[in-house]
């Protein structure tokens, strides 16, 4: 990373978008069709326009891949590609305008955030949710199974997971509407039907899937981040009491397929590199083909806000993704061990980020240790869980010699059931 770089374009102080990061997404705004963006200090980087003006075309990309609806076309076309995309645009936005100067286009390609409607920018075709902060499956096996053993026998010996429902991901400001569903009361022993009393968030991050593999491929750690394009965050929302009735014995089904919420903007694995970081030790030591070399987790801050619908928000958790066990190297890797298959725009996300104190811990099953220390708001009013008329915020920043690299972020406001 060149911390020294700076672009002409104003990037305010504190900014998750500055000429080091670069992300991608999908925007329109009133009159025109959605099409590929990149992002720098306020400003949505409108791709098309760029294109049209033929600052790719030595690239040899077809301009019409900008004027898609998702990011899957773009991201196929190899890493080595989308990567010299991200190169140009340093180019353009560098103060060094010597080879590459777009600065009389700037009321073109620039567009006022405030002005952009970001989307949801993958067409995600499959969904996998791991379960591999070994500090949240701890807490979660204290508060329901034997606290002196709380992780189950599997645990340490591979990333465990499951398939989720893809079609009810959404981008960032989509409304939550509170799930309905069949629950059983702590004094009883017939289910009742209605609305989740104990909704929850998830603190995870997700991976977008850049490389398609073939039906009976086995993607060793080593290949995995030739696969991986960039990283997002995800609120995989839970209703916990449709969750406990329901997940036994194939595990979550209607108390997480409702909503997950991610942020609009995928983070490039190349912005991401120099904030590697070495992962915990792992006890005991794994199968050969889950074994890797170097440093695979990532130092991102991530912080969770609970924001009234009237009144000050309350942040309950502030965590970090370098606390996983489980990488993702190590989730694709395992993914794929049966032969299972990936395509392009399929989306991984980490399970909830917990670390080991509790202001670190990812869920408010968690923080509030399953309602019994409940979450003082500054209006004086207290959570257990999340109320109608709450939105949930999630951010998301790497920080490093000066330069912040940040995700944007995953906000959604919770709805009473319909």
């Amino acid at each position: 990373m060149n911390s020294t770089l700076k672009s002409w374009v104003d990037v305010p102080e504190g900014s998750d978008f500055p000429i080091q990061n670069l992300p991608f997404g999908v925007f329109q705004k009133e009159g025109q069709a959605p099409r590929l963006a990149s992002a720098i200090g306020d400003y949505v980087i409108d791709l098309v326009v760029l294109a049209e003006h033929g600052f790719f075309e030595d690239l040899k990309i077809d301009n019409a891949v900008f004027e898609q609806r998702y990011l899957n076309d773009f991201m196929a076309l190899g890493k080595t590609k989308t990567a010299a995309v991200r190169q140009r645009l340093v180019d353009i936005l560098d103060t060094d305008l010597d080879n590459w100067d777009a600065s009389e286009l700037k009321d073109f390609f620039l567009v006022p955030m405030s002005e952009a409607e970001m989307l949801l920018p993958i067409k995600i075709g499959d969904y996998t949710d791991f379960y591999s902060s070994i500090e949240h499956a701890t807490n979660i096996g204290k508060l329901f199974r034997d606290p002196e053993n709380a992780l189950l026998p599997n645990w340490r010996h591979l990333p465990v997971g499951y398939h989720g429902r893809a079609s009810s991901i959404v981008v960032s400001g989509t409304p939550v509407i509170r799930p309905k569903g069949q629950q059983i009361p702590g004094d009883s022993k017939e289910p009742v039907y209605g609305p989740s009393r104990l909704l929850d968030f998830e603190l995870e991050m997700g991976f977008i899937v850049g490389k398609s593999s073939e039906l009976g491929q086995t993607i060793s750690t080593a290949e995995a981040e030739e696969y991986i394009f960039g990283m997002m965050l995800f609120n995989d929302w839970s209703a916990r009491d449709i969750q406990k009735w329901e997940y036994v014995p194939l595990g979550p089904f209607l108390g997480k397929s409702f909503a997950s919420t991610i942020s609009p903007w995928i983070v490039t694995m190349e912005a991401l590199e120099p904030f590697r970081v070495q992962g915990p030790v792992q006890e005991p030591a794994v199968l050969p083909y889950l074994e890797y070399e170097g440093k695979k987790n990532y130092d991102i801050n991530l912080q969770v806000e609970i924001v009234p619908e009237n009144g000050q928000s309350q942040v309950v958790c502030r965590s970090n993704f370098k606390y996983m066990y489980w990488n993702m190297c190590q989730q694709l890797a395992h993914h794929t061990i049966n032969g299972c298959n990936f395509n392009v725009g399929d989306v991984c996300a980490s399970g909830t980020i917990s670390g080991k104190e509790p202001g670190s811990y990812g869920s408010m099953l968690e923080i509030t240790w399953r309602g019994t220390k409940p979450v003082d708001m500054p209006d004086g009013s207290q959570r257990k869980f999340i109320n109608d008329g709450d939105t949930v915020v999630m951010t998301g920043y790497c920080e490093k010699d000066g330069v912040r690299i940040g995700f944007g972020q995953s906000s959604g406001k919770v709805f009473p059931a319909i």
